[in-house]
């Protein structure tokens, strides 16, 4: 099982890797990293999300018991964060929400997929589409409403509404997974040379997102509460996956998708958890020490849940 380390885990972290060593040495800048960012996060992914859902066979992807068992788990990960945050940690309200977003959050793009693909390869992303497509609206929408709810403490219902609408809606991702919906359930068909063009930018988004990863991290320094942080890596990497599995073993879902939901469960937070944080300007060491902290863990723990599925 040592192989599956090289052979499937490495090659991601060496290109994360690659892009914090350069950035780290000056050869790159923050704002080459930022503009390397913006080009995957707010173009290049979402034409990959819409290629995806545009072409899958919804019948078929879309499982209830994989989304139940995927999500289930994500809720109960955003609960016990939020939980463990206000009375283990004693952080006021506020904090407690970001910390069990980042509970909530696993980096299902920009790790998930391609440890996916080099594990079980590239037929074998059914699953991991199917999840990615509600992922950031669910998040979102569960992080946000809480939030909106604590912060107006009951009042104001049509103020958190269309915060939580406004938020939702100019997130690019959730616009590319809308317009591939749209593009499927009519049958839309692209003109070769459209087609063409959008695979040469999704061929980009990945590896250079992975990238740009990398010289993000730079960026912070695990700093804060330790065992916050701590705690958060351990419900990250650890609880949200094995939940998963159990409620997967349970519901009887089918090995290809059972194995999306579980690796997709043991990723580490993805940025979006510092980006929420920021959001609301709470937590923020905690969420980008989390997240810088759990993405170099999960090369070890990755390994452990492929070889755990093997």
């Amino acid at each position: 099982m040592f192989q599956s380390l090289i052979d499937v885990i490495l090659p991601v972290f060496l290109v994360i890797g690659a892009g914090y060593t350069v950035t780290r040495a000056g050869f790159f800048n923050q704002s080459h990293i930022d503009g390397l960012m913006r080009f995957t996060q707010s173009f290049a992914i979402p034409c990959l999300l819409f290629r995806a859902i545009a072409s899958l066979d919804l019948q078929a992807s879309f499982d209830p018991r994989l989304l139940a068992s995927f999500y289930t788990g994500a809720a109960l990960c955003f609960i016990a964060g939020m939980a463990g945050a206000r009375l283990i940690f004693k952080r006021d309200w506020e904090d407690a929400v970001v910390i069990g977003f980042c509970c909530l959050f696993s980096n299902s793009v920009l790790l998930g997929l391609p440890i996916t693909e080099r594990a079980y390869g590239a037929d074998n992303l059914t699953g991991n589409y199917a999840i990615i497509a509600f992922h950031s609206p669910f998040c979102y929408g569960v992080g946000i409403t809480v939030m909106e709810v604590i912060r107006n403490r009951g009042n104001g219902g049509t103020k958190m509404v269309g915060s939580v609408l406004s938020a939702m809606f100019k997130n690019v991702l959730i616009l590319g997974i809308a317009l591939g919906f749209i593009a499927n359930l009519t049958g839309l068909v692209m003109p070769q040379v459209v087609d063409d063009a959008l695979d040469l930018v999704i061929r980009a988004a990945l590896p250079g997102a992975l990238f740009a990863l990398g010289g993000v991290l730079v960026q912070y320094r695990p700093e804060g509460d330790m065992r916050t942080i701590l705690f958060v890596c351990c419900i990250s990497l650890m609880v949200h996956p094995t939940l998963v599995w159990l409620f997967g073993k349970t519901l009887a879902l089918p090995q290809d998708l059972f194995r999306s939901a579980v690796l997709n469960a043991s990723m580490a937070p993805g940025f979006n958890a510092y980006i929420f944080a920021n959001m609301y300007g709470r937590a923020k060491r905690v969420a980008a020490s989390s997240v810088l902290m759990a993405t170099g863990a999960s090369v070890l723990t990755v390994w452990l849940w492929l070889t755990v599925l093997s």
